[in-house]
């Protein structure tokens, strides 16, 4: 069977596939500490699981509008413009399966053949992969852990071409947990007015946020810039909604026309209990995202304490989501058991098959130098599993 070349393009999620891997270990009764899964280990709030049956003791489990109900899409408006100052119509919100389901539709509504997008690095796996599935080119940006991660805006101008399209924009940051102040942001934002590049902001974990940082949308620093901003975010991370599948899209009128006429083909409407859940989440649960975030702050420092101890291993504070990004440049070389460890994917292999740990390499995040575990678990398991990393990693020979 031929496939479309397209196919060949990608590979599978690297952290859905050890998440996964993770859990069949588990399954087979074997004790594994999973530092892997991007999603809370908190349940989703009572609040929105009471407005999830209600939908469903009413009946309302029909088919939907395929841009979402209008009760979700007037509560998104209503979010954006209480905590941003930002004013949309209906037709400028588009609900999705999902923020990465928002960001494909995008991506198929905007790119193809001979454009390019900016990326910055290290990013989340699925941006580049996204591009190439609709015939695009990403052009990775790096960017130095020394500056905390920040764009440097001259090295953004050299990478802008004639075939340069859109840059996309993640703070707080999966995988490195780091956020963007205004000063970055206006840099980017007078970019790519210049260049009238589409600015796509990923937002998922905005209200995750420590040591008094705070999130400031891009499309909030002029109404010029906001009509070259589509903001990508949803209900998963902030309320521990990760399975129910909720995104969203808020950005110009044509472009969120085009995705949602898209998504209107491919997978009709989100799920209508989701999205009745959904609207108790951004209407009811502001003090449950504060409790979460406390706790995941709470372990933020024991987790980044305790790497910092490892020889060899160095890791910056986060300043928000929920992943410490450690660099274990210093280890590299260095041999285990099985041989030398020469790489980010041959640790991670290693600590899952013979200390039981899941971590993610950093290669498919576009690093060399690092892997990426989630705090969003147990502080048992945290000490659990940085006791195993310690003591396995204690032992390499140089």
């Amino acid at each position: 069977m031929k496939l479309a070349a397209r196919v060949g393009r990608i590979t599978p999620s690297p952290t859905l596939a050890m998440t996964a891997t993770a859990k069949a270990m588990a399954a087979q009764g074997l004790d594994v500490v999973d530092f892997s899964s991007g999603e809370p280990d908190f349940d989703t709030p009572e609040p929105v699981k009471a407005a999830a049956e209600a939908a469903i003791r009413d009946g309302f489990t029909k088919y939907t509008p395929s841009s979402g109900i209008d009760e979700l899409r007037q509560a998104i408006i209503d979010k954006l413009q209480h905590e941003h100052g930002l004013r949309y119509e209906k037709p400028q919100i588009l609900v999705s399966c999902g923020a990465k389901h928002s960001l494909y539709n995008l991506a198929e509504a905007f790119l193809e053949a001979g454009d390019e997008i900016i990326i910055p690095t290290p990013y989340w796996v699925s941006y580049a992969d996204q591009a190439l599935l609709n015939d695009a080119t990403p052009v990775l940006l790096p960017t130095s852990e020394s500056s905390g991660y920040a764009i440097n805006a001259d090295d953004l101008r050299r990478l802008v071409t004639p075939r340069t399209k859109a840059i996309i924009v993640n703070s707080p940051c999966n995988p490195t947990g780091a956020t963007y102040d205004r000063k970055t942001l206006q840099a980017i934002a007078d970019i790519a007015v210049r260049h009238k590049l589409l600015i796509i902001s990923d937002e998922i974990y905005e209200k995750i946020l420590y040591d008094g940082a705070t999130h400031m949308s891009i499309a909030t620093l002029s109404p010029e810039v906001a009509a070259q901003t589509v903001i990508i975010n949803g209900v998963s991370k902030a309320y521990a909604m990760t399975g129910w599948r909720i995104g969203y899209a808020a950005g110009p009128k044509d472009l969120l026309t085009a995705m949602a006429n898209i998504q209107s083909q491919s997978t009709s409407n989100p799920c209508s209990i989701s999205q009745k859940a959904a609207v108790a989440a951004l209407k009811l649960g502001g003090p449950f995202t504060e409790k979460m975030v406390a706790e995941f702050d709470r372990r933020r420092k024991v987790m980044v304490d305790r790497l910092n101890r490892i020889p060899g291993v160095a890791c910056r504070m986060p300043t928000g989501a929920f992943y410490a990004f450690p660099n274990i440049s210093g280890i590299l070389g260095r041999r285990g058991p099985a041989g030398p460890i020469r790489s980010p994917h041959e640790l991670a292999q290693y600590l899952l098959k013979d200390i039981h740990v899941a971590v993610v390499p950093g290669e498919p995040f576009g690093s060399q130098e690092h892997i990426r575990l989630s705090y969003a678990t147990s502080m048992q398991s945290i000490e659990r599993g940085l006791d195993r990393m310690a003591a396995a990693i204690g032992n390499f020979v140089a």
